[in-house]
């Protein structure tokens, strides 16, 4: 079954709809690329989806392991190459929410970001840096 179905609305915008949930999200060309910098470019989803899964796998294992990661945040940062037009790199940074967490829990929650299938599927020409900031 599909995952999503992607229409092309003009203007160099997409709407793209989750087909289980119904959610939507659209994309517009970036402003290095002929586009108005409306929505999310399809390589600024790319580098977002890097955080989003690291993040999701960090909370699976807070809710296995009984350590609270609610409000844990991250900033991505994409870079793109010329010849051909590609990412290059993408840089995550999680800030952890104000808790106390051992050493113990830093080490794991930081290997569980690293499992994320995304990080996992990207080709090794795409520079990937997922860092963990801590709060105290």
């Amino acid at each position: 079954m599909a995952t999503s179905k992607v229409t092309y609305l003009g203007g160099l915008h997409t709407e793209c709809t989750h087909l289980q949930s119904g959610a939507i999200i659209s994309t517009d060309a970036p402003v290095d690329n002929h586009g108005r910098g409306e929505a999310f470019s399809p390589t600024d989803l790319f580098a977002t989806t890097l955080a989003a899964c690291a993040m999701t796998i960090i909370g699976i294992y807070g809710e296995e392991h009984n350590v609270d990661v609610v409000g844990m945040t991250a900033e991505v940062t994409k870079t793109m190459a010329e010849g051909p037009r590609r990412v290059a790199a993408v840089e995550v940074n999680i800030t952890m929410p104000d808790k106390e967490y051992t050493d113990k829990q830093k080490v794991s929650l930081k290997r569980a970001a690293l499992t994320c299938p995304v990080h996992k599927s990207l080709h090794p020409d795409v520079r990937q840096s997922i860092n963990l900031i801590w709060a105290k």
